[in-house]
């Protein structure tokens, strides 16, 4: 009789996961605290200047990043790094195509962001501006942050797969836990999204 324990690695993710999400809660604190105190008239003026349609569409691209980062982490634990097929042989790809497509995505995702802060400040909406932009850009910013890290996460994760003599559970394992990082990061975006962009 043996008795299964939980992988110390993935629980220790999940724990480390839940401190960043009290983290995310108190971003979220910050904005509708400022929200309530600002002048109704004043806050929508300033929320009148985003693009939402612009956000929507990078929204969606990171949430279908996360598809392909499953995707790639299923083919991990199929301990399958690398394609079997051809190039556009989709179904037959490995971990390292799927996350490398995951990676483009989030990149996208970035520069997105990038352009749309560019374009805020044209505006005249900086983090310096008043109470919503200070919210808008500490709320948002944390966020890219953290797909910066993710990015960086998938860079290790690629460099170790190409590195290993042989694919096995301890590189699935780093598949597995990125990507529970990477569907967490994709989870609060939504939230924030849903807040910032559509409830306003």
């Amino acid at each position: 009789m043996t008795v299964n324990r939980p992988n110390p690695v993935q629980v220790g993710t999940i724990v480390w996961l839940s401190s960043e999400l009290m983290f995310f809660a108190g971003l979220f604190a910050m904005y509708f605290t400022a929200r309530s105190v600002m002048p109704a008239s004043e806050w929508s003026a300033q929320a009148d200047k985003l693009n939402v349609w612009f956000s929507a569409g990078n929204t969606t691209i990171l949430v279908l990043s996360s598809i392909t980062c499953q995707l790639g982490t299923y083919a991990a634990e199929r301990f399958r790094p690398r394609r079997t097929g051809k190039l556009w042989q989709v179904g037959q790809w490995g971990m390292v195509e799927w996350i490398a497509v995951t990676y483009v995505m989030g990149a996208i995702f970035i520069a997105g962001q990038v352009t749309e802060y560019s374009d805020l400040v044209e505006q005249g909406l900086s983090i310096h501006s008043n109470a919503y932009g200070s919210v808008f850009y500490l709320a948002t910013g944390f966020h890219g942050l953290h797909v910066l890290g993710g990015l960086i996460a998938f860079l290790f994760l690629l460099g170790r797969t190409f590195s290993a003599k042989r694919f096995g559970h301890h590189e699935a394992t780093s598949a597995i836990v990125t990507s529970y990082y990477w569907h967490f990061v994709d989870v609060v975006w939504v939230a924030l999204f849903s807040v910032i962009y559509l409830l306003r």
